[in-house]
């Protein structure tokens, strides 16, 4: 797909390119698609070194308990362990997750 981009190029002192503007919304949105396939070695370790989840991996990562996650996304503790120890959860639980971790659901899918 080619999209249109407002790029503007500055040129350094030795006329060669320097730096590029972009407009601030569309910053935002090239930002959130690379941001969407970013995974902190944190939280792979935590993930590999401890054969958890990506979910717990996030939480723990994070700094979070299991109750306070559940608090944000609504649920009951026992309920959210449950979703983090699923071998395949459902895309519901995936966006809702997400959610309350403040990530994107694609860095849960490794």
């Amino acid at each position: 797909m080619n999209a249109r981009t407002d790029f503007q190029v500055i040129l350094g002192q030795d006329g060669k390119p320097a730096f590029v503007v972009v407009p601030y919304d569309q910053f935002q949105r090239m930002r959130g698609r690379a941001m969407a396939d970013v995974v902190p070695h944190e939280v792979v370790n935590i993930a590999f070194d401890r054969g958890v989840s990506p979910m717990c991996a996030w939480r723990e990562h994070l700094g979070l308990t299991q109750a306070e996650l559940a608090s944000r996304i609504g649920i009951s503790q026992a309920a959210y362990a449950q979703m983090e120890r699923a071998r395949k959860p459902r895309q519901a639980t995936l966006d809702k997750v997400a959610r309350g971790l403040g990530i994107e659901v694609e860095q849960l899918n490794w």
